[in-house]
């Protein structure tokens, strides 16, 4: 089955995120190190701009989908609250950017508790779902890849079910084209016979009738027979 364009398209714009976020905190690494982040800078501007037009791309394409009625309104929805999440992720990065080197609170203070940058899990969710709180980048993208893979698992299965039942409902229509087919037949051979049987119906009551008329005949030669007999008969 081949992918839905828009969840390719939103992950995509995912990772890109991701990448804005690693790309940040590198950034104001090197501003509180007093380092010139010149070359991140330009980087991290061109990735929020690009990351902006995605958001704005699933939005429009979401929106289409939705008023050609390509998804039910429940995935409609599911899909809005995707792309709503985006945009607060958008936000977060752009605060972040603009912090001229300044970390979110939460993000102090796993530096001040880890003793370092290295234990930053993620830098651009201020409060991060249970089931990824704790990881790393690399973990999560694993997460997601390994979820998107069991989605495909599911559609294929579903694919195939659902295939099955298309065989199902060609071979029930193939058995009912059959079945009409001998009712077809079995309905013509009844009338051929009904008109076979009306057909020797009207032969013997011709035949009975003609019966009938010699029968009478033959009594009616007999009685002329008599009466000349007795007619001719000598009285003596």
């Amino acid at each position: 089955m081949a992918p839905d364009p828009w969840i390719s398209m939103y992950d995509a714009t995912c990772y890109l995120a991701q990448d804005i976020a690693e790309n940040i905190h590198e950034h104001n690494r090197y501003l509180r190190n007093g380092e010139n982040p010149a070359k991140l800078n330009m980087t991290v501007r061109h990735q929020m701009h690009s990351l902006k037009e995605k958001i704005s791309q699933l939005k429009q394409s979401l929106l289409r989908a939705v008023s050609m009625h390509q998804i039910t309104q429940l995935e409609g929805d599911r899909r809005q609250n995707l792309v709503d999440e985006l945009l607060t992720r958008e936000r977060q990065l752009q605060a972040s950017f603009k912090s001229d080197g300044s970390e979110p609170d939460l993000i102090r203070s796993s530096l001040m508790a880890g003793g370092g940058p290295q234990n930053i899990s993620n830098p651009w969710l201020i409060e991060e779902p249970e089931e990824i709180r704790g990881l790393g980048f690399g973990e999560i993208k694993q997460q997601q890849q390994r979820i998107i893979q069991e989605q495909d698992a599911g559609l294929d299965a579903l694919s195939a079910i659902l295939g099955r039942q298309k065989q199902m409902g060609h071979d029930i229509g193939n058995e009912l084209e059959e079945q009409s087919e001998i009712i077809d037949d079995l309905t013509n051979l009844v009338e051929n016979t009904d008109g076979k049987i009306r057909s020797q119906t009207r032969h013997i009551k011709i035949v009975d009738k003609k019966a009938t008329s010699c029968g009478m005949l033959v009594v009616i030669v007999l009685l002329l027979i008599a009466i000349v007999v007795v007619a001719v008969w000598p009285t003596n």
